[in-house]
């Protein structure tokens, strides 16, 4: 069966830069006599990204012209046609690092620990404009927010970025999830052998409260009213996130149970479609995690998101509320509510995967269930503070079941406990 959807960047297949099994040992022995190029972790999953094809139609980290063309004009060119392309990717250095590569070299990229994941043909040594960098992507003049915190602090002795052709050794599987993180190839088998016609994705990087769950329902539900054979893709990110994120095995745990105990969704779903189905949302829904960090981009992360999911071949991506979005240091937004919806409407080259839009989503007593607030213009929702949620799943006491799952409270009281 053919793909859903091609891979971006007017590519038949992913991009494969994944060092061959039969080649591991000798790539490993090559490489040792190398010069070492440090690579922090939360470069790391990108690093292993270029190899597999996530960022197709990337080979490697973006040359200098490049890089700022994405940053200038928003997009790549590949056989003179413009591709869709928000934040541009490459692998920064130090000074003193910068002083020594040389074009042309190839340099071993070496992970935390000292050991080699990878070779990069480099093609580009070159300054990084960081204050040009956070406002094409932010959107903003301003550097109290944590996009910023990851480039002024976290990458503060940075001053060079690297481009060139990267060759990757193949990513260790996480013992907790592993079994989740699939290549675009794997995925785009595994859509193949399901025999759906539109598959949605839909990106987090938090555990599921019930309107977020209703998001990935909308997504589902609007697809197969439209008479798709449609499924749906639970599809986290479990890359580097900020300190105060969950960490991504208790959020895979909370996933993973919504879907076994066939919870997802439940009481929120259109029963008048489903029924007749004698199905229910989990029997539509997969758990696949993307290993890539968070940017905390909002609208220009949003389309990254799209761009990834569409390498992976899904067909469609829910796009809601605050897409990637993180304030202020003071609170204060960054951008408006759907901003991340409106950014699809003036792309600076092609994207093929759809965003679908969801609005605002809050649970009802009028209806005892979660539904969009366009449609209760007059009613006020159930709401809970963030702090009263963090109090309760101290306490380990169950929070209000109209906000969030019974498993899902669990797991987190649970690693809230062992982590006090």
């Amino acid at each position: 069966m053919p793909d859903l959807i091609a891979p971006h960047g007017g590519l038949k297949e992913p991009v494969s830069r994944t060092v061959a099994a039969e080649r591991i040992a000798s790539f490993k022995s090559e490489s040792a006599k190398l010069r070492q190029v440090p690579v922090s972790d939360a470069d790391l999953s990108t690093v292993y990204r270029f190899g597999d094809g996530a960022l197709s139609p990337l080979t490697g980290p973006m040359g200098e012209a490049e890089y700022h063309r994405v940053l200038d004009e928003a997009y790549i060119e590949r056989d003179g046609k413009r591709f869709a392309w928000t934040i541009p990717l490459a692998l920064p250095v130090n000074a003193a690092l910068a002083a020594q590569i040389t074009k042309g070299e190839k340099v071993a990229l070496v992970n935390a620990r000292g050991e080699v994941v990878a070779t990069l043909d480099v093609s580009d040594v070159y300054a990084w404009d960081k204050q040009k960098y956070l406002r094409s992507v932010y959107q903003t003049e301003r550097t109290d927010h944590p996009g910023a915190d990851m480039v002024l602090k976290g990458d503060a002795d940075a001053t060079h970025l690297i481009g060139g052709t990267i060759d990757v050794l193949p990513q260790p599987k996480h013992p907790a999830f592993g079994k989740y993180v699939l290549t675009p190839r794997e995925v785009r088998k595994l859509l193949a052998d399901k025999g759906w016609q539109r598959v949605v994705a839909f990106q987090t990087r938090n555990p599921l409260h019930r309107a977020h769950e209703y998001a990935l329902v909308y997504g589902l539900e609007t697809l197969i009213r439209a008479g798709h054979n449609a499924g749906a893709c639970l599809n986290p990110l479990i890359g580097e996130t900020k300190g105060d994120d969950v960490q991504a095995d208790v959020r895979m745990a909370t996933y993973e149970a919504l879907i076994t105990q066939r919870s997802l969704g439940e009481g929120d779903s259109d029963q008048a479609l489903w029924g007749p189905r004698k199905e229910s949302v989990p029997d539509r829904v997969i758990l696949l995690g993307l290993d890539i960090k968070m940017f905390y981009g909002g609208p220009k992360e949003a389309v990254m998101h799209g761009i990834y999911r569409q390498n992976f071949g899904f067909t469609d991506i829910v796009i809601g509320r605050k897409h990637a979005d993180a304030p202020y240091h003071d609170g204060s937004n960054i951008w408006g509510d759907f901003d991340a919806q409106e950014i699809f409407a003036k792309l600076g080259g092609d994207l093929q995967i759809k965003p679908l839009k969801v609005g605002f989503a809050a649970f009802y007593e009028s209806i005892g269930r979660v539904d969009l607030t366009e449609d209760h213009k007059d009613e006020k929702p159930v709401s809970i503070s963030g702090k009263d949620v963090r109090k309760s799943l101290l306490e380990g006491t169950q929070v209000d079941p109209r906000i969030m799952r019974e498993s899902t409270s669990r797991i987190l009281a649970e690693a809230m406990k062992q982590n006090a």
